[in-house]
């Protein structure tokens, strides 16, 4: 860090925590931290909780836009709310971390630029990643105009068990070890030593396809006792130790970006502990189906030049081009004579069964909406996880332990992404509740200000 600009900053008394509806709509706090001089101008760092990376931009928006706030909040949804940030010179490194359900990007560090694109003045990065190919965000770092560094990394979460859990299962492990020891003795049992053993391999061989599947947390109830001490010890050990080989990695990841930055913000989606894909609840499977053939993402040949990752950009641009455009036209004319003009264009074909089964079900369908809804169907789907309340307190232990070992925040942001569905509205006071309760016992008193509940009901609406 640099400790000049660090010693400059002021400090806050409490830990903030501003809690909003919209993710997007974290950004005015986190400006006004800035401006208040509790947030360095540039070089800030950001742990990103969430299912989705927010890393997209918005398309046609000009790059110097961000220089004026006020327009830039404007412009901004809560896919595209973080990339702005980066250009306008204030993120120098954004820590995404997911839960297993969600892969848009792949894991590991990507170092990128992000600039003003030459030709269209709006901005673009230079990752070749599906995720920002897909919507056309690319160019080579020659095309690029007050271009800035940026590092991402992406890093999986994985939930561990809450200590009551931990507690339980080692009490039913040993009843289990005592039957098992009693089960030696052949006469009393009546067991055959062939059946007994087959018994015991199998358990055996359970818990090891568990750890080798890497589920989440390994049940150590489904590892038996065997004649072997040392073989019990090694297999009871080795579950716990590469939890906290994962737990260290982490955090050792984490601790190499914010160490290299002047402050760092905490930015917890609620979504990051249960995840609905609310478009799959909007349209049936068949409507889906088709959506995905529409807006589906032809990715470039393997290991591509520049001249094939251009091209690969120009048709997608295109196609989404064309998609907006179509849809925009059902808004003002609905007609089938409008249908069967746009379905006409090559790959627009389904368009005509699309149509035909939204106007099935609704007097009016929202296209805006079915465009909206055809974005995220390209390389991948929105992720779609409903956690259990045992996973959720098994992701909270994740991120308690993780936190425990870095350095405090300048602030925390936090949204609840349930208006839109993305966290499930029967799931969203639990678990804000949840990560609240968790950051009072990391930082103490904490200053929390719950901004979703004075937002009009007209800002509460999806992006």
């Amino acid at each position: 860090m640099n400790s000049s600009t660090t010693s400059s900053m002021r400090v806050y008394k409490e830990m903030p925590v501003w809690v909003v509806e919209d993710h997007h709509d974290v950004l005015p706090y986190i400006y006004r931290a800035i401006g208040s001089r509790y947030l360095p101008i540039r070089n800030i760092a950001m742990v990103h909780l969430d299912s989705h990376p927010d890393l997209l931009i918005p398309v046609n928006m000009p790059a110097d836009t961000v220089f004026d706030k006020e327009e830039l909040f404007s412009e901004l949804s809560i896919e595209n709310w973080i990339i702005p940030v980066v250009y306008a010179g204030h993120l120098s490194n954004v820590v995404w971390l997911h839960p297993y359900w969600a892969q848009q990007i792949a894991e590991g560090e990507h170092k990128i630029f992000v600039g003003k694109d030459s030709s269209t003045t709006t901005i673009r990065v230079t990752s070749k990643d599906d995720y920002f190919l897909s919507d056309g965000l690319y160019v080579p770092e020659g095309h690029l105009e007050n271009k800035k560094p940026f590092q991402l990394d992406v890093i999986k979460v994985n939930s561990v068990e809450d200590k009551r859990k931990q507690e339980e299962m080692s009490e039913e492990c040993a009843a289990k070890r005592v039957k098992l020891q009693q089960a030696g003795d052949m006469e009393n049992t009546g067991v055959s030593c062939e059946k007994k053993e087959e018994t015991v391999g199998s358990s055996i061989a359970n818990c090891r396809t568990e750890t080798a599947g890497g589920s989440k947390f390994t049940d150590s109830s489904h590892c038996p006792d065997t004649s072997s001490k040392a073989s019990n010890e090694s297999s009871a050990g080795s579950c716990s130790e590469n939890e906290r080989n994962q737990t260290t990695d982490v955090v050792k990841k984490i601790l190499a970006v914010v160490q290299q930055t002047d402050a760092y913000i905490l930015d917890i989606d609620l979504d990051f502990f249960s995840c609905k894909n609310p478009f799959k609840e909007m349209y049936t499977q068949e409507e889906y189906t088709i959506l995905q053939e529409l807006y589906s993402f032809r990715k470039p040949i393997e290991d591509p030049d520049e001249e094939a990752l251009l091209d690969c950009v120009e048709n997608r641009v295109h196609q989404l081009g064309d998609l907006e455009a179509a849809f925009a036209d059902f808004v003002e004319d609905d007609s089938e004579e409008t249908l069967q003009r746009w379905a006409a264009n090559p790959g627009m074909k389904p368009l005509t069964q699309l149509v035909h089964s939204l106007r099935s079900r609704m007097d009016t369908p929202d296209y805006e909406m079915v465009h909206q809804a055809g974005l995220t169907c390209d390389y991948s789907e929105l992720p779609h996880h409903v956690s259990t309340n045992e996973e959720i307190d098994g992701l909270i232990q994740a991120i308690n332990v993780i936190l425990r070992d870095l350095p405090k925040p300048t602030l925390v942001t936090v949204s609840r992404s349930s208006m839109d569905d993305y966290c499930p509205t029967e799931q969203v006071n639990y678990i804000q509740s949840k990560v609240l309760s968790m950051l009072k016992s990391m930082y103490g008193t904490l200053d929390i200000h719950l901004e979703y509940l004075s937002e009009p009901e007209s800002s509460k609406s999806s992006s």
